[in-house]
């Protein structure tokens, strides 16, 4: 009868590890935390992904000090203190005639200079442009930065719940070793086994228990990183699905995607942009500088004699390059192979991201097949644990022979777990290699950051130093 008793606590071991590899694939449970309010947490409160929005803010800057150009410089100067002259004059007109002024004064001047620049070689205008283009490619790489922090939301999550199941179907290992080891036990005090299998039977426990104390490692290791990414601390992790319905169903329209529309790529473009625009705001240091400088100045005591004086000018001033030692020509061969780089850059994200694709796209189809393996092995595995126990019962088999085949199972569960888990991580990353995981495409119930708003606040600003958040 105590093998009939083993065997029925194998059988609720079989029941019991069965549910945790399948409960990653269960619907979601209301009272748990879902992948979806990780993706959201991760979103609103990851440290990474905020310093990048505040680099896009910071580029943002760049747009109205382009403009700047436009605008017309004004200052003011004033000057005042004492000034002690001695002034001797000679009069030449009829006969020598001296005169003499000496005295304490305090001279003062005030005085506003406006300039306004009328033409530069289009440099503002090309600066304003490459100001835009900068900011476009920083948005597109914020778009690479979120699809990262989400992935690593997905994989820590995954993760996470992963290791939970290793670690309760290794407690349940232990569990059936246990019982394993006292009814071994018990036949070796009637005389049915020998002083071997109670020792292999106290192995087998021990390498068991040794097993939870790795996979504990474990899930505490991915407990702080799912703290790391996420923001917070997990609690009962529901489970989660695969996101194909977002990906196209085809590898040649998923490279064409990816190609196309991965922020990447198009953060490369825009670069590419930037650069040419470069080129030609070099070039600009060679054409003639036009502009239109006004002057008002009020000048009290500025000697013995006077007392007041006011002077008032509008003048135009064209500035022609002839020769400035060089730099310029410099600079202008440099912009050049600056954007031959940015050309080649394009290339290769365009390629770099074709490799993601595919290899993504491999994955995919390598952990769909495994789950079906994985499947397959845990239920040839149960079935044979079930026929070793009946077997070993009337003699036909060993003590080592039934903890083999537990061993088996067990190793066949975990592996179905972690194929479930690769099967998940798998499709978000193909959904990330395409350039298509971001919260408007998975439907996130999070408000999206907009990077325009700020940009529309600051472009036009003429004057103050606080940012749009009361900074």
């Amino acid at each position: 009868m105590a093998w009939w008793a083993l065997c029925k606590r194998a059988r609720e071991f079989a029941v019991g590890t069965t549910a945790c590899a399948a409960w990653l694939w269960v619907a979601p449970l209301a009272w748990a935390d879902t992948l979806e309010g990780a993706l959201v947490l991760a979103y609103q409160n990851n440290p990474t992904l905020n310093a990048q929005r505040a680099s896009v803010r910071a580029t943002d800057e760049g747009v109205p000090q382009a403009l700047s150009g436009y605008r017309p410089r004004v200052s003011f100067n004033g000057s005042v203190g004492p000034q002690y002259s001695d002034v001797t004059n000679r009069d030449r007109t009829f006969r020598p005639n001296y005169s003499h002024l000496s005295g304490t004064m305090t001279p003062s001047n005030l005085g506003i200079t406006a300039t306004q620049t009328l033409y530069n070689g289009f440099q503002t205008a090309n600066r304003t442009r490459q100001a835009e283009s900068q900011v476009q490619a920083a948005r597109e790489t914020l778009r690479v930065g979120e699809q990262a922090t989400l992935l690593s939301a997905v994989t820590a999550y995954m993760n996470l719940l992963r290791d939970s199941a290793i670690l309760d179907l290794q407690r349940r290992n232990v569990e059936v070793l246990q019982e394993q080891l006292r009814q071994t036990r018990d036949r070796f005090n009637v005389g049915e086994v020998t002083r071997t299998d109670v020792a292999q039977s106290e192995s087998r426990l021990a390498a068991g228990r040794s097993q939870v104390l790795n996979a504990e490692a474990t899930y505490k290791s991915s407990v702080a990183t799912y703290r790391q990414v996420i923001g917070v601390e997990p609690g009962k992790l529901a489970p989660a699905s695969p996101v194909d319905r977002f990906s196209p169903q085809m590898l040649p329209a998923a490279i064409g995607l990816g190609t196309a529309t991965h922020p990447a790529v198009t953060s490369a473009q825009y670069n590419v942009d930037a650069a040419l625009l470069q080129v030609k705001v070099s070039e600009a240091a060679l054409y003639p500088t036009l502009a239109l400088q006004g002057n008002v100045q009020q000048a009290y005591e500025t000697n013995l004699l006077q007392l007041k004086t006011f002077n008032a000018s509008v003048i135009g001033q064209l500035t022609v390059p002839i020769y400035q030692g060089g730099a310029e020509y410099s600079l202008i061969r440099q912009a050049k192979e600056t954007l031959g780089q940015r050309r080649l850059d394009l290339d290769t994200a365009r390629d770099q991201v074709r490799q993601n694709v595919v290899q993504s796209w491999g994955q995919l189809e390598a952990a769909k097949a495994n789950i079906e393996a994985t499947q397959a092995q845990v239920q040839a595995s149960e079935i044979a644990l079930n026929g070793v126990r009946e077997e070993a019962r009337v003699g036909q088999r060993t003590t080592l022979d039934v903890l083999n085949a537990q061993q088996e199972l067990v190793n066949a569960r975990v592996s179905l777990v972690s194929a479930q888990r690769d099967r998940v991580v798998a499709s978000y990353t193909l959904l990330s290699a395409v350039g298509r995981l971001s919260p408007q495409v998975l439907g996130l119930h999070v408000p999206v950051y907009d990077s325009n708003v700020h940009y529309q606040q600051v472009r036009d600003v003429w004057s103050g130093v606080r940012t749009p958040d009361g900074r």
